[in-house]
């Protein structure tokens, strides 16, 4: 299958769930056909403009990264890459370690399983690296990524994650390297894309939060990657086609419809919230809270519950559930 877009880096790409399954023991284990044709179903959609996500995102802080072994990663990550292939989109994943030389080991790991582009988080330390640290972080990241014939996209997400906060400066200087192929900022602070694109017209940056999809546009995000996306798929990819268009009101009207669930998406508990309300969309709420993150409370549940249903009435009304 094509895609509609010629870069994929001019879409939305979702951040898709990594399914589990109860084992006959009772212990939790990845359900690889679930998470597959979830997967697919995502990737089906069309946008009203006729467009479909142009990437596929696994094992990412939505696909319970933080929780997997290294074999489930990447065991996971190799069922998504013949998904990836069968709809001709590249997959992508995150990566992200203590020190330099584990990160370019991970990168390497992740190309032998069929990942072209791995998003690259700043390192696990306590301590806040210097600059000269972090750059040579993704230096070596990079060079891992030429030697593996993949490329990398340097993460930038300190508020609902929790990582080190790549500074404008380091953004700017990792965007010349050559593997580089897009910067993911994920932060509600828009300011730090207007300020790079203001500096290079030519940079492409991916947004990483749904709450500002539209504004990210707006200072100069070519695309995004998305975790509600994979719940309301007709109306994201909507979205950032209208985006990509400058037809702003529309593009407002939709990111006003998904409120009260892309509040989530800036969470903490971002996974399980929105797993589980991904659950509830496809009538397996208890599948939605088989996670091997944290354990939501009944207040969480009924609060994700009518954030849902919210978001599902108000697009509803916009001919934007599909």
């Amino acid at each position: 299958m094509e895609t509609n877009s010629s870069d994929w880096r001019y879409t939305v790409m979702p951040a898709v769930f990594t399914w589990l399954k109860e084992s006959e023991s009772g212990a939790l284990e990845i359900d690889f056909d679930a998470t597959k044709k979830y997967a697919a179903d995502i990737l089906k959609v069309q946008g009203k403009g006729g467009s479909r996500m142009g990437g596929l995102v696994g094992s990412g802080t939505l696909g319970e990264n933080s929780y997997l072994s290294s074999e489930q990663r990447l065991s996971a990550l190799k069922a998504l890459s013949e998904v990836a292939k069968e709809y001709n989109v590249p997959l992508i994943s995150g990566a992200a370690a203590e020190t330099k030389e584990e990160l370019a080991e991970i990168v390497r790991e992740l190309a032998t399983v069929g990942v072209d582009t791995v998003m690259v988080m700043p390192p696990k330390t306590k301590n806040v690296p210097s600059d000269e640290e972090m750059y040579a972080y993704y230096e070596l990241s990079a060079i891992a990524a030429k030697e593996a014939g993949v490329t990398i996209m340097p993460y930038n997400n300190p508020d609902a994650a929790g990582y080190h906060a790549l500074s404008t400066d380091i953004l700017r200087r990792l965007s010349a390297l050559a593997e580089v192929t897009a910067l993911k900022i994920s932060t509600t602070d828009v300011s730090t894309i207007e300020t790079l694109m203001l500096e290079n017209k030519e940079l492409k940056i991916l947004a990483g939060v749904d709450t500002v999809t539209v504004h990210a546009g707006l200072a100069g995000a070519c695309g995004g990657i998305t975790g509600v996306g994979c719940i309301f798929p007709k109306a994201s990819v909507t979205m950032q086609e209208y985006v990509n268009n400058g037809e702003w009101a529309e593009a407002n009207k939709i990111s006003q419809a998904m409120n009260s669930i892309s509040y989530l998406d800036a969470q903490p508990l971002l996974m399980e919230y929105l797993k589980f309300a991904f659950g509830i969309h496809h009538n397996d709420a208890t599948g939605g809270l088989r996670t091997f993150g944290k354990t939501l409370t009944q207040q969480q549940i009924d609060d994700v519950r009518a954030r849902y249903i919210l978001a599902k009435e108000r697009l509803e009304a916009l001919d934007l559930i599909g």
